[in-house]
């Protein structure tokens, strides 16, 4: 079973199809990019299958606890909650939290306190306000942020933003991640540390990553199959090797040769 089914999924916004008629399986494990021009509908898809957007029509169906439920019609909470969470274009922190406390909101929603232990601040909520903390502090040392934990998230530099943005994410304990562009506006170096900390993660928790990217560098280094998007619709889908062989998404997007493993 598919951990994730979209069928015919169509988005329109008044006389506008942002998407149309789009079909795509996601396998348990499996890390997938989302290529395409600006405007193809990159974004618009990721909104649809967290609940941001609602589809004008199609399914989405999302393997939960050995059954295929619908989200259609959930909310992004519920979405959430059910295991599948997203980064955004724009860093969208708690900037005036520290590190540690953008962590641990991502993680309250795994919180073994109950709703009385946490107003009368029984015993319980301290063991879990303690668990929690050592599990972000855990989180933090896998992306090499644990030291600036105390620090505001407005003062970390912008590819450390975009790591804690990663890192909260997971904090959420997802089955699948959606990242909107976590490359944009790092440097070449910044690109290549993420790129293995995304196979890295990838493996560790054994998610489901798909990831919309612009550096082709790092899509071609990380991803196993790659989506391409043209106009809303589904232009080709294949392997790396695959996708920069195909004459037409090269004529949409790439424009020229992409080097694999480059």
């Amino acid at each position: 079973m598919n951990v994730l089914s979209v069928q015919n999924l169509t988005k329109n916004f008044g006389g506008l199809t942002a998407i149309q008629d789009v079909t795509l399986e996601l396998e348990r494990n499996e890390l997938v990019g989302l290529i395409g021009p600006n405007g193809a509908g990159k974004t618009t898809l990721f909104n649809l299958l967290t609940g941001v957007y609602q589809p004008s029509s199609g399914e989405i169906l999302y393997e939960l606890e050995g059954k295929e439920t619908s989200l259609v019609k959930k909310t992004t909470d519920q979405i959430a909650t059910a295991g599948i969470t997203r980064t955004f274009q724009n860093i969208r922190l708690f900037k005036n939290l520290s590190v540690l406390d953008n962590v641990r909101i991502g993680l309250n929603s795994s919180s073994k306190a109950g709703l009385f232990a946490s107003l009368f601040r029984l015993p319980s909520f301290f063991r879990s306000e303690e668990q929690m903390k050592k599990d972000a502090i855990e989180l933090l040392k896998l992306f090499g942020l644990e030291n600036k934990k105390d620090h505001l998230a407005k003062n970390l530099p912008y590819g450390e933003q975009r790591r804690l943005e990663i890192v909260r994410a997971l904090a959420t304990k997802p089955k699948i991640l959606f990242l909107d562009e976590p490359a944009a506006g790092m440097n070449p170096q910044e690109s290549a540390e993420l790129t293995s900390l995304i196979q890295r993660i990838q493996k560790e928790f054994e998610l489901t990553i798909v990831l919309i990217e612009h550096d082709m560098s790092v899509v071609m280094n990380v991803c196993e199959r790659i989506v391409v998007l043209n106009h809303g619709k589904v232009l080709a889908q294949g392997t790396p090797n695959e996708i920069v062989e195909n004459e037409a998404v090269i004529q949409a997007y790439l424009g020229g040769e992409v080097n694999v493993g480059s």
